[in-house]
């Protein structure tokens, strides 16, 4: 079974980068913040799961590659 996470970015300040994420890319409703320079993240709902997991790697995981902190992506497994 494929699990699909979309996440988008929403603003981004010194030093943090807030993005909207869920399994719908139309109602993207939960949001974390990466601290930018720990490159650590924290859902804004406190709730840790397998979606958020996902998004906070995957955004990690763009940024690692690219240097650049990415407007939108996906991860798919």
């Amino acid at each position: 079974m494929a699990s699909l996470v979309y996440f988008r970015k929403v603003s981004e300040q010194p030093g943090s980068i807030c993005y909207s994420f869920g399994e719908d890319p139309e109602e993207m409703t939960r949001q974390l913040t990466m601290d930018t320079s720990t490159l650590t993240s924290t859902p804004d709902d406190g709730q840790i799961d397998y979606a958020y997991l996902k998004a906070s790697r995957k955004i990690n995981s763009v940024f690692s590659e690219r240097n650049q902190w990415p407007e939108r992506g996906m991860s798919v497994s």
